[in-house]
């Protein structure tokens, strides 16, 4: 049965710490998957180990360390099919791909990007903690004296108005790695965390879930928790109607 038009349920499904290159491969056979009305939305949340990924729209020159302090370090680099510039993504970041089609919810890539950083801001909003926009400036920033930091990236794709990638939230984050490169680069900004900002030790399970309820909202979609076995069994399903129907 396709799902174009059922879109009041998202899969929610919490992967763990997972490498890059292996939740990329699996970005991409759920949005096989959706384009192909076999699946319903999905939001995909996860760690990652440490990594730099560079979008599209990227500058290899915002990468400031050279391929021998990054094997020492042991960070890892892949070029993305991503928006954006250039990120790092590591221990105690919330990533979130959400697989989702826009079609059948709102065609408008801009608003889309408003609502990713509307659920950021909301869920950081219940911690007490007031972030905001900053015009032309993707993401969500809190202000910091005079200038603002970086709480939250976004860099997204979208194909057949279906979404991948998505957003990278700075829970406990080890800012130290954001030395490796300029930020999205902006070189004048810094990243910041809500462990730093709020003074206090932060665990990922205390976020998430704010963030894909208030994700949900602002999308008129209701999340629903999968676990991963969950999502690969449904996706497998979905692949073999695919083929069955090629």
């Amino acid at each position: 049965m396709p799902f174009d038009d059922e879109m009041t349920e998202a899969l929610q499904v919490d992967l763990g710490l997972i490498g890059y290159a292996e939740a990329w491969e699996l970005q991409k056979r759920v949005v096989a998957s959706r384009k192909a009305g076999a699946i319903a939305d999905v939001l995909l949340l996860c760690e990652h180990p440490h990594v730099i990924t560079l979008g599209r729209s990227g500058k290899r020159e915002n990468l400031l360390a050279s391929e021998h302090v990054l094997r020492q370090k042991g960070v890892e680099f892949h070029a993305s099919d991503r928006g954006g510039d250039i990120t790092y993504h590591g221990p105690g970041q919330i990533v979130g791909y959400p697989i989702l089609n826009l079609g059948a919810i709102r065609r408008d890539v801009v608003w889309y990007v408003r609502m990713l950083e509307e659920a950021m801001i909301r869920a950081t909003a219940e911690f007490g903690i007031t972030a905001e926009r900053v015009a032309g400036k993707t993401g969500i920033w809190v202000r910091a004296g005079s200038t603002e930091e970086k709480l939250a990236a976004i860099g997204v794709r979208i194909s057949r108005w279906v979404t991948s990638h998505g957003f990278a939230y700075n829970v406990s984050t080890d800012l130290r790695n954001f030395d490796l490169i300029v930020p999205c680069g902006i070189a004048d900004r810094k990243a910041t965390s809500l462990e730093k900002l709020l003074g206090r030790s932060v665990e990922q399970k205390e976020v998430a879930p704010r963030i894909a309820k208030h994700l949900g909202e602002v999308l008129g979609v209701e999340m629903k928790e999968a676990t991963k076995r969950e999502l690969m069994e449904k996706l497998e399903h979905a692949e073999q109607a695919v083929m069955l129907s090629a």
